[in-house]
Formats: structure tokens, sequence, C-alpha cells
């Protein structure tokens, strides 16, 4: 089958097509024949051995990956509610390696949800580990409500877009940061404010906030301790809370969060339910062909791109 290999941490010369043989399964997996997948920040991490190197570096070469969108081929037979056919999508096996740069994936069918029949491949790859980070963030440790202010820093994002969203679908009152270039896209998503991170400092302009959701670390996980109500919660998906940032989140009693996504069916199918019914939409920013890796991990690393980038098999 066709596959892309990393072969060593670094540029995107390490990235290369290889043939590899299709995995078998086990009697509690199944086979997706995978017709979409999308590419993530962590992707470049590992790529550029910034991430994971301690204990993948001897395993080399990687099949990097963890989204997917594609369609069941082959059936463990202690599988009870997939079937050969179904139209699957997931992130799968996070923060193990999920294996998806490849024509076929082996996954644990508790991590799957069936691919609403209104919504292409592509828009299904795209709704995967970014949807899944926004949700578990809004929902598992924000605990968003209906009429709750909240703040999404870099809202035309993988993440960030997807957030907006669901927030608005929950109910919440919605602030999203970004360039002023993007601020029509971050309205058009339903966000009842923006604001120009680039020509205004986000903390001068809001207060009192029910929730805020941290991409991007540093001054902004700080930023967000003095934004953020008593009672509130802030999530930094990127680590941003270190040991003092806690204390004082503490001190000021505030709910801080330094979570990683975890892969679940039970999360899927509800994000499912809001690309269904038209709550949540992929925005994609960009496709390309399979053997178009490393352009699209150069598109992803170059900090241009909105929404998502799809790849197609």
């Amino acid at each position: 089958m066709k596959a892309i290999l990393l072969h060593d941490f670094g540029g995107v010369e390490n990235l290369e097509a290889s043939d590899i043989p299709v995995p078998a399964i086990r009697e509690g997996e199944v086979l997706i024949q995978v017709k979409a997948i999308s590419i993530n920040p962590v992707d470049l991490k590992i790529r550029q051995g910034v991430k994971m190197v301690g204990r993948e570096k001897d395993r080399l070469p990687l099949l990097l990956g963890w989204d997917l969108s594609g369609t069941i081929a082959e059936v463990g037979k202690s599988v009870k509610n997939f079937k050969i056919g179904d139209e699957v999508f997931a992130m799968i096996n996070y923060p193990g390696l999920g294996n998806t740069y490849a024509e076929f994936v082996v996954a644990d069918p508790s991590q799957l949800a069936l691919k609403p029949a209104s919504i292409g491949f592509d828009a299904a790859a795209a709704a995967t580990l970014s949807a899944l980070t926004a949700w578990q963030a809004l929902t598992i440790y924000g605990e968003v409500r209906k009429g709750d202010k909240v703040l999404i820093h870099a809202a035309s994002g993988g993440v960030g877009h997807f957030a907006v969203q669901m927030a608005k679908s929950l109910g919440a009152y919605v602030i999203g940061t970004s360039s002023a270039d993007n601020r029509d896209f971050v309205l058009s998503l339903g966000a009842d404010e923006h604001i120009d991170y680039r020509k205004t400092k986000v903390e001068d302009m809001v207060s009192n906030l029910d929730f805020i959701l941290d991409p991007l670390g540093g001054a902004n996980t700080v930023n967000a301790l003095a934004m953020a109500r008593k009672g509130g919660s802030v999530v930094s998906i990127v680590f941003g809370f270190t040991e003092e940032l806690f204390q004082i989140a503490a001190e000021r009693e505030i709910n801080a969060f330094n979570p990683q996504v975890r892969p679940s069916g039970g999360n899927m199918k509800q994000i499912a339910d809001l690309l269904k019914n038209g709550a949540v939409r992929s925005h994609i920013g960009r496709s390309f062909s399979f053997d178009e890796m490393a352009s699209a991990h150069l598109l992803l690393e170059s900090g241009r791109s909105v929404g998502k980038i799809i790849l197609n098999f």
C-alpha cells in the first residue's frame, strides 16, 4: 500500500513515499481504507524532532498522522458496532502513533464515529483532532453553558474555527481574536465580536470572561488570568500553565487546565451530530493530494493557513 514514512527528524525531505504491506488487524480492530487525512501542528513538531523524539527515535522510520476519514474494509470478529463499507472518521490512538499517513489504517472501533452522509470525506477528516480538541476544551474542562462569555484566541485557525462554532452552538457569547485579514472569516463563523490582536491588546478590551481558549501560550496564558472571572476557566491546549501560573490561578479562584486531547468515539459522535445539523462546518483552507505531503507540511509550517489542511487519496 501507499504510505509516507518519516526516515529522520528534520526537514520535509525526510518524508518519503513508500510501498509497505497492508497491516493486519486483531479481532477487536477494524481496517480502514483512507479517503482523506488532516495534518496538525503536532505532525510538524515530531517531524522537526521537537516532540516525542525521546521515545520514538529508535522506531524510525515512523508513520505519522492521527486524523482520517474513510471506509471500513475489514472488521475483526469481535467488532459489533461497525461493518464493512461503513464510512467513518476519527482521531486515532493519540498521543501514541496513529499511522494515518497510509492508504490503509488499523483502528480501535471505540475511537470511531460514522461520517454524516451530508458531508464529504474532506470535511470529515478536517473535523477530527482539531475539532475534538475544541469540543473537549469547551465541554469537559470549560463546561461552557448558555450565556457564558467566551474568548477564543487564534479563532481563524484549525482548533479556533471549530471552537467558535461549538461555543455558539452551546449558547455562548463569543469573542474571537485573529489578524484583521481574517476578521470577516471569524465573524462568519458566528463570533459576536472580533479583536485584531496586532492592533489592540486583547487584555485591554475584555474582562470578566467565563471561559478562555488559549492555543498560543506565553504571554497569552499569563494575560488570560487577568481576563477570566472568579470561578471562570482557562484552557491552554499548548500546556501554557507553569506551576507558578497554576498557583496564581488558584489564588484568584480560576480553573486552569493544560489538557491533552484524547480519542473518543462518544465525542466524535457528538461532533458528527453538530456537522449533520449544520451547527459546525469544517473550513478547508487548502487541499493537497497525498503525494504532496511535503508541500502541505510547508504550508502549515508557514503559519499562513486558515482552517484546516487536507490531503486526499
